[in-house]
């Protein structure tokens, strides 16, 4: 089933893209090969970019550390090491397993000097990387790829798994312990006791409070947290997460 909704960092995705006629601009130099890109417009009424309507792709390396080309997304066909430039080829993501690690709504739109400009920026790191795995300081941002719904590129989405789908972030919930949690995301929670997280909340949970307004058994919400843990563990959640992601959860 297509994704058209909402994203939310801890997001299983799966994410692809039609492959697409395109020119090759510039050969494989410096890890890249620079395609003129199918999609998108120009932005001519943008005042701090001049977009030359060329996107470089990373290309794989030796596969021993992580790279720009372990987080690219996009392929080209035929591959890279059979371009150059003037060369025809069609560009597209093959269905890719990610998962999110941050998302940006702009209001108003980013200035990129493309159009349609982007109104949300969704990170994305492919299976097998994990955040931590960027060494601070690194040229590299770990929060992955940046994808930018609704530009001009015709992803499609496939929503794999949601850690916690029933909670929103500033959910106070009370654990099967008698801990009282602030619920940040899915790897981010608070013991209101001061303790640290330990092996983190034990399941049933009970929502306390949600936008800061107490909540009732008999609510709605309530009645969905609770379903939502009667089986399971947060461990559990976190194992599942990581046999789809093939990495350890963003901190």
């Amino acid at each position: 089933m297509t994704y058209e909704g909402d994203f939310r960092v801890g997001d299983v995705l799966s994410v692809a893209c039609p492959f697409t006629p395109a020119t090759v601009e510039r050969g494989v130099t410096w890890g890249h090969v620079s395609v003129r890109w199918p999609w998108r417009r120009v932005d001519a009424d943008s005042d701090f970019f001049r977009w030359n309507e060329v996107v470089a792709l990373g290309v794989d390396g030796d596969g021993h550390a992580p790279s720009e080309a372990g987080m690219e997304l996009f392929r080209t066909d035929p591959p890279p090491e059979h371009l150059k430039a003037g060369d025809a080829c069609r560009v597209g993501v093959p269905p890719t397993v990610v998962h999110v690690t941050a998302v940006e709504h702009h209001t108003p739109p980013l200035e990129t000097g493309w159009l349609p400009r982007p109104e949300l920026t969704v990170a994305v790191l492919p299976r097998g990387l994990s955040y931590r795995e960027f060494p601070d300081g690194s040229h590299l941002n770990g929060e992955g790829y940046a994808l930018y719904p609704g530009d001009g590129i015709p992803f499609a989405f496939e929503l794999l798994m949601r850690p916690y789908p029933f909670l929103r972030p500033g959910d106070e919930v009370a654990d099967a312990a008698g801990r009282a949690w602030l619920f940040g995301g899915p790897w981010d929670w608070t013991a209101f006791d001061g303790e640290g997280p330990g092996a983190g909340p034990a399941w049933p949970l009970v929502l306390l409070t949600r936008s800061g307004e107490p909540c009732s058994a008999g609510d709605a919400d309530a009645e969905a947290v609770a379903e939502g843990t009667v089986t399971g563990s947060h461990q559990e959640t976190v194992r599942r997460w990581m046999s789809l992601t093939e990495a350890s959860p963003t901190p």
